[in-house]
């Protein structure tokens, strides 16, 4: 699925606060490698509905094994591993009698103790190895899991692990052992590096399967479609405490939903877990909805967080300019795309902004091959949009109380809100006062 740098960020799959993120949410991972895997993961949504049914065929395996999940290997044992083949040792003989290893405890003892360190840590590495895919190798598992699972079964038949699977590393390992059990590590330094990165890529789609659990995430039902639509029900932001879900239904009859409600009222909200949703979902994960039915996408794209470039001299309407140019270039070419706009043209004076706002939507809903969602103050324009049948209208309702209290339900709504809320909130807080406090001083 093409994304792009904006478009990331703007939904936070990532995030200069890395606790902000998508991508923290989902981070279960055990080691460092295993966190590289996961971003590479989290970085690369598919364009092949196969790949995405398969992986989320592997994390309902790695589900149901969770409980069951060895903790063997550690972050610390695969830092010392690694430690290892990059340490500048002296040559380990390759034959461990009883005067090889005198000698060599003898006349090398700081590299004897690195190697008898490390050797603790490789038996650990392997023990957990065996375990791990004992419990994962199942005969039904999908072709990529399997591939995976034989692999690692192959270099773990091999004769060194198979001689030391059974050494146990909480006893005294004899010092002729750990000499010819270093050496034996050093010349299968490859087969060693093949079964970290597959225990990577385990732990890395043990996170994600984590993540599915700990959120209550659901597995969307995603099919190949000439059409995109999405139906989706109490779907939600996973990154909120306390989200509300939405309910709602976006197709080729009303592929353009136009969006309105106060400020804080939960557009910018909506759109972006909309926007995770479909991430999540091309990625292979369970998504933060009850139940979500969904095309594959072959795009998606953002226009939410635009801003001024100084240096470049480019102002804010004109990157907002841009930024719909480079959409139009992308979504005709008869893919399916998910296009989300938030406040459009909020650099230009409201006249000029009404004007563009509508040229771009009666431009926009004509194109059949994308689902658009809209957020916008400019209720005025609402109206004459109203002719048109593939336009449907949401928005979010606030209520005032007594002392300009603001009560927001954050439920999607059917039609259009015509709510003004700005000079409200700015009397709330006290401005208002503060400002007219300035003018009395001023006066005196």
């Amino acid at each position: 699925m093409q994304i792009d740098r904006t478009t990331l960020t703007d939904l936070g799959i990532f995030s200069k606060i890395e606790e902000e993120s998508v991508l923290h949410l989902l981070d279960y991972t055990r080691t460092t490698g295993g966190r590289d895997w996961l971003k590479f993961f989290v970085s690369n949504p598919f364009d092949d509905i196969g790949k995405i049914h398969t992986t989320q065929q592997i994390l309902k395996k790695f589900m149901e094994k969770l409980p069951e999940f060895p903790a063997t290997i550690t972050n610390g044992t695969m830092m010392v591993l690694d430690k290892y083949y990059e340490s500048p040792i002296a040559s380990i003989p390759h034959s461990a009698g009883a005067m090889e290893t005198f000698f060599y405890t003898f006349f090398n003892r700081g590299d004897y103790v690195v190697a008898r360190y490390s050797v603790k840590h490789m038996l650990s590495f392997i023990k957990g190895m065996y375990e791990l895919i004992e419990l994962l190798d199942d005969d039904d598992n999908p072709l990529i899991l399997k591939v995976t699972v034989d692999r690692a079964k192959m270099l773990l038949a091999k004769p060194l692990f198979q001689k030391i699977k059974n050494y146990h590393n909480d006893r005294k390992i004899p010092a002729s052992v750990i000499i010819e059990a270093g050496f034996y590590f050093y010349r299968s330094k490859n087969d060693v590096r093949e079964l970290e990165t597959i225990f990577y890529k385990m732990d890395a789609w043990y996170s994600m399967a984590q993540a599915c659990i700990r959120h209550g995430f659901s597995f969307p039902e995603v099919v190949e479609s000439n059409r995109p639509y999405i139906t989706a029900q109490n779907l939600w932001h996973p990154l909120l405490v306390n989200p509300v879900g939405y309910d709602f239904s976006i197709s080729e009859k009303n592929n353009f939903m136009f969006l309105t409600g106060a400020n804080m009222a939960g557009k910018s909200t909506f759109i972006r877990a909309v926007g995770i949703t479909v991430y999540l979902a091309s990625i292979g994960m369970a998504v933060p909805a009850d139940s979500v039915r969904i095309s594959r996408f072959d795009g998606l794209l953002s226009n939410i967080d635009i801003s001024d470039n100084t240096l470049k001299g480019e102002s804010y309407f004109y990157n907002e300019v841009q930024r719909i140019n480079k959409t139009i270039d992308k979504i005709t070419d008869g893919k399916n795309w998910l296009i989300l706009i938030d406040e459009l043209f909020k650099g230009t004076n409201i006249q000029d902004a009404m004007k563009c706002s509508t040229a771009v939507i009666e431009g926009f809903r004509r194109i059949e091959n994308a689902l658009f969602i809209l957020s916008t103050h400019l209720y005025e324009i609402g109206d004459n949009l109203k002719q048109y049948p593939n336009i449907q209208f949401k928005y979010f309702e606030t209520e005032v109380g007594e002392d300009d209290y603001l009560k927001f339900s954050y439920k999607l709504k059917d039609g259009i809100s015509n709510d003004r809320l700005g000079y409200l909130i700015l009397r709330r807080e006290g401005v208002v006062q503060k400002l007219n406090t300035l003018n009395n001083m001023t006066l005196e």
